[in-house]
């Protein structure tokens, strides 16, 4: 697989794309070939050719797809800006401003310092991604030239080649089938399963070997009768039969749990009809001539996938008892099927597949742009990208009969993010199929998926745990760090005009030189910038304002303080701050102990988490005794304006019906039941552990008052701190 590299000639290129380009566009290439290899010379590749020679390679991998004369001249140019003296301006003076985008696109960041290999990667592909979006063509250099790399991989160190193969088989064979660039993906995928896993890729390729005698006996016999049989029925076709590629046979192995021998449909057929309604005539005669398997047949003609791949795939019981694939489909649609969107630049004029393809890529991009704007960072749009990458798709239908393509496992969240930003971020239920859902359902191909939003509704930290696409993703993220800034300014506030009452200070001394300097001091740009450190718990309150006292002594002073608030001191000693409950992602209140309104409780500053609110007496509280700077005085506001969760232990006797019945006393004092878990005790009696929600120590009261009238139970206690 890594001979020595043939030594390319320009002539061979010119050779192959004067079959379709103009005289004057082939000279063009050919001048590019010229400024290419001025640019690069004395420069060698790691196997000792010359360097000219991958860019020359680069540009015939796209010649067989027939792009056009900017994309080659792009990709004989593509590394001029990086590696040579040559910059944008010399590109696009010589070449036009299109040329110049694509090759700048393609350049690596290497102008700028990284802390990290990882982000290193990621903020060049964050780049190239952005240049794709404003030209396509950016992607497919790319791919040719990853390909190219690929072929050439063992002039590399072993560790080199794994670090390669590992890139190109997670993000840029992906993108390659996300496109529909098939023959691309394939041979990627092949290369870099040979470059990651030899041993496991020499086994299966022997395995193949070894069998190909017989099995190209029987490929042949099968092509030759499906040919036979279209014949008879007056249909013209052309026929094509074929083993799949090695990368394909081992995933089936690996996510099936077989051995090579038990993947039996390690080869396929391919039928290319001259249109559409004969697709559906040639599967007629197919489904007569070999017994279709039930629930394998795909009708990708009627609804393509998500990047423009149409074809109708079914699976037949073959003679010999092995099942065989067969697709079915146009000239139009196979060409599309191994170019993708590279097809356009063939059918730019049609309104066929290539077209179909071009839009459904674009629409992947605008999603692309969407997730890098909401991004927190480059490694986090990196991660997104990947899981939008997946192969397996579902199609569902919105409730006015549009088809939504998404990823298998992906939910009603998923959904509604996939058609707008602000559906998603008010959706609070879904119906499947008329039917109300919960939002975590994974959807099934089929189904007509209707979301239900409400006025004020925002998303839920937890739909991270099931959102499988990365616009979900990255969407969630972005609304919940913005909600958490803005709630971490309102309490750092709150926090900060509180200690500068306790000091004697007024608020003016916020507009003051002093605090001025402060700000300086602690490299913040804006008072709002520090509440929001102070209300992540980054930066303690009482630091900040002994830093506006600088007669104060410092030794000691934190933990003085807290000394002060936990005897309840009169001097010196602020007033507590108010638990008002709407705090939101800023103010915590953990499971250990369950607070509620009512009880006496202590509140403790984490650094990106703000304040954790615990009861006094709970065991958890130990840990912050040897950190009393930590602690901060807290107290229920009058009114608190949420409802909060706590945990219940009830012992009950085995009887039918009995959860029933504890839920319908829960409901009837209007509380709502979240969690429920049992463990059996003996025979005749459980233990029931619930988590109810209540508005404070009252209405919990009542709950547990009417909880107990429950003839099966024995006992009930709220769980101790």
């Amino acid at each position: 697989m890594n001979a020595q590299p043939e030594i390319l000639e320009v002539a061979d290129l010119c050779t192959r794309i004067s079959t379709y380009l103009q005289p004057e566009q082939v000279e063009q290439v050919r001048h590019a070939y010229h400024f290419s290899d001025a640019a690069h010379a004395g420069q060698h590749r790691k196997s000792g050719e010359p360097y000219i020679q991958h860019p020359l390679a680069v540009a015939l991998i796209l010649a067989d797809m027939h792009m056009d004369h900017e994309t080659l001249i792009a990709a004989i140019l593509h590394d001029v800006i990086e590696d040579t003296a040559i910059d944008r301006d010399s590109v696009s003076s010589e070449f036009g401003s299109e040329v110049a985008a694509i090759v700048d696109g393609l350049s690596k960041l290497t102008q700028l310092e990284f802390e990290s290999q990882a982000e290193t990667q990621a903020r060049n592909f964050q780049r190239m991604l952005m240049a794709m979006a404003d030209d396509i063509r950016v992607i497919l250099v790319k791919l040719a030239d990853r390909l190219h790399n690929m072929r050439t991989l063992s002039a590399l160190k072993p560790e080199k080649r794994r670090r390669i193969a590992r890139e190109t088989l997670e993000i840029y064979a992906p993108i390659a089938q996300r496109l529909g660039i098939n023959s691309i993906r394939m041979e990627l995928e092949d290369l870099g399963f040979a470059a990651l896993y030899p041993l496991r890729y020499r086994t299966i390729r022997q395995e193949m070997l070894r069998v190909r005698g017989n099995r190209k006996e029987v490929v042949d016999k099968i092509k030759d009768r499906i040919k036979r049989h279209l014949r008879q029925e007056r249909l013209v076709a052309h026929v094509l039969g074929r083993e799949k590629h090695i990368f394909s046979i081992y995933e089936k192995m690996r996510e099936k749990h077989l051995g090579f021998s038990g993947v039996h449909d390690v080869y396929a057929f391919r039928v290319i009809v001259d249109s559409v309604d004969t697709c559906y005539r040639a599967l007629g005669i197919l489904h007569s001539l070999y017994k279709p398997v039930p629930g394998r047949f795909k009708d990708y003609i009627a609804i393509p996938k998500a990047n423009g791949y149409q074809s109708l795939h079914t699976v037949l019981f073959g003679p010999f008892g092995v099942p065989i694939e067969v697709q079915i489909r146009t000239g139009e649609m196979d060409q599309v099927a191994e170019a993708g969107i590279a097809a356009h630049w063939l059918y730019k004029t049609g309104d066929g597949a290539a077209k179909s393809a071009n839009k459904r890529a674009r629409e992947w991009l605008r999603g692309i742009l969407e997730m890098q704007q909401q991004a927190g960072n480059s490694q986090e749009f990196l991660e997104n990208v990947k899981i939008d990458l997946f192969p397996d798709e579902v199609y569902v239908f919105t409730p006015k009969g549009s088809i939504m393509a998404l990823p298998r496992g992906a939910t009603a969240v998923d959904f509604a993010y996939a058609i707008h930003t602000d559906l998603g971020n008010g959706c609070v239920a879904c119906r499947i199929n008329r039917q109300l859902a919960p939002l975590r359902t994974p959807l099934v191909t089929g189904q007509t998926v209707e979301i239900v939003t409400a006025p004020g509704a925002r998303p839920n930290p937890s739909w991270l745990t099931f959102v499988v696409t990365g616009k979900a993703r990255a969407t969630i993220r972005h609304y919940l760090k913005n909600l958490q800034t803005d709630e971490a300014r309102a309490l750092g506030k709150r926090m900060l005009e509180r200690e500068l009452e306790t000091a004697g200070l007024g608020r003016d001394v916020l507009d003051s030189e002093a605090f001025a300097a402060v700000l300086t001091n602690l490299k913040l740009e804006s008072v709002d910038r520090l509440y929001t450190e102070i209300g992540l718990g980054n930066r303690p309150a009482p630091l900040v304002v002994r830093l506006l006292q600088p007669e104060t002594p410092v030794e000691d002073d934190a933990a003085t303080k807290a000394r002060k608030r936990r005897r309840g001191a009169s001097e010196g000693s602020p007033v507590p701050l108010a638990i008002r409950g709407t705090e939101g992602m800023v103010v915590s209140f953990p499971k250990c102990c369950y607070p509620l309104p009512g009880d006496s409780i202590v509140g403790f500053l984490t650094a990106g988490r703000g304040i954790v609110v615990h009861q006094q007496h709970c065991a958890n509280v130990v840990e912050y005794r040897s950190a009393p700077e930590k602690w901060l005085d807290v107290q229920w506001a009058p009114v608190v304006d949420r409802e909060f969760s706590v945990e219940l232990s009830l012992d009950v006797i085995n009887q039918r019906g009995t959860l029933a019945t504890i839920a319908a006393a829960v409901a009837d004092a209007n509380a709502n039941i979240e969690d429920v878990s049992i463990s059996e005790r003996n025979e005749r009696n459980s233990n029931m552990r619930i988590v109810v929600t209540v508005r404070d120590r009252k209405h919990l009261a009542d709950v547990i008052r009417i909880v107990r009238r429950v003839n099966s139970v024995v006992r009930v206690n709220r769980k101790r701190a």
